[in-house]
C-alpha cells in the first residue's frame, strides 16, 4: 500500500510514524476484501511512502498495489494506471497568510505562487497564470509540507492545492489563525485510490468493496471519523460535513469521471 506523509485527513502519518487516514481506512478495508476473494487466512500489508510526484511510478511500475491518498482521477493519469471508485472530491484554490490581504486570485498578479511538484494543481495554476497574463512566479516544491512551510516563512505568498487538503495543514499548524483559504474552486477533483494499469480481475474486487462500502453507508461513519471528529496526532478536527457534490456522486458508484481536472 502506498500512501503519503501529509495528506490530511485522507493518507499522513501519526505520532508514531505510522500510516493513518481516510483513505487508508478504504484501503485496508479492500485488503480484507482481498483476503476473503482469495480465501487467505492472512494478507500480510507492506507500506511504501510515495510524493505526488513518485506515487504514478510506483503503480505503474509494480511497487505498490493500491495507492491511497489524495490522487485526483484524470483522463491523461489513467494512461499509466487504473481508479477505483471515487472516495472524495475536492477543488484547488489557494492558502495565504491572513497578514497578506490577498483574497482572490486577481490579488495574486506579480506574486510568488507554490505547487506541489506532480500535482494537478501545478498545471492549473500555470495555465491560469498563462491564460489571465498574472505573471506570478510559479514554485515548485516537493510536498505539501514543505509548499506550506514556504508560506508560512513568507518565501512564497500562496500555495495552490485541493481545498481540503489546505484546510488540513492549516488546522495542524502551530499558528491556524495565521492563515486563511481564499478564492473561487478552480478545478474540480474526484479522488480515488490507484490501481495497476489492466488488472481486471484486481479491479473488480477493489471496485466491489469500495461499491459496497458506499451504498451500505458504511462510508458515512468512515467520513465522520475523519472530517467531523478529532482526528490524531493534535486532536484537531475539521468541521467539514460531506459536500453535496460527494452525497450525490455516492448515490450512483462509479469510476467514470467527468475529466474535468486535467
Amino acid at each position: 500500500m502506498a500512501h503519503r506523509d501529509a495528506s490530511i485527513p485522507f493518507s499522513y502519518l501519526d505520532a508514531n510514524g505510522q500510516p493513518i487516514g481516510y483513505a487508508m481506512d478504504l484501503c485496508l478495508k479492500v485488503v480484507d476484501a482481498i483476503k476473503r476473494e482469495l480465501k487467505l487466512p492472512a494478507l500480510d500489508v507492506k507500506y511504501l511512502k510515495v510524493t505526488s510526484s513518485s506515487r504514478i511510478p510506483a503503480i505503474a511500475q509494480g511497487q505498490a498495489a493500491l495507492e491511497c491518498g489524495s490522487t485526483t482521477n484524470t483522463v491523461e493519469r489513467r494512461k499509466q494506471v487504473d481508479y477505483t471508485i471515487a472516495h472524495f472530491i475536492s477543488s484547488a484554490r489557494f492558502l495565504v497568510r491572513v497578514d497578506s490581504k490577498i483574497e482572490r486570485l486577481e490579488d495574486l498578479e506579480g506574486k510568488l505562487v507554490v505547487s506541489t511538484r506532480g500535482s494537478t494543481n501545478l498545471k492549473t495554476l500555470e495555465r491560469i497564470n498563462a491564460e489571465r497574463a498574472l505573471k506570478m512566479k510559479v514554485l515548485e516544491a516537493a510536498d505539501h509540507g514543505e509548499a506550506f512551510s514556504q508560506v508560512a516563512q513568507k518565501k512564497a505568498d500562496a500555495f495552490a492545492m485541493d481545498d481540503v487538503l489546505l484546510f488540513g495543514l492549516r488546522a495542524n499548524s502551530s499558528e491556524p489563525q495565521a492563515f486563511k483559504v481564499i478564492g473561487k474552486p478552480m478545478t474540480i477533483e474526484p479522488y480515488a485510490i490507484m490501481l495497476p494499469k489492466g488488472d481486471a480481475a484486481f479491479k473488480r474486487v477493489v471496485d466491489a468493496e469500495v461499491r459496497r462500502i458506499i451504498l451500505s453507508g458504511e462510508i458515512n461513519a468512515i467520513y465522520r471519523k475523519w472530517f467531523e471528529q478529532a482526528i490524531p496526532p493534535k486532536g484537531i478536527n475539521l468541521n467539514l460535513p460531506m459536500p453535496f457534490m460527494l452525497k450525490d456522486s455516492f448515490k450512483f458508484p462509479s469510476d467514470k469521471v467527468a475529466d474535468l481536472a486535467q
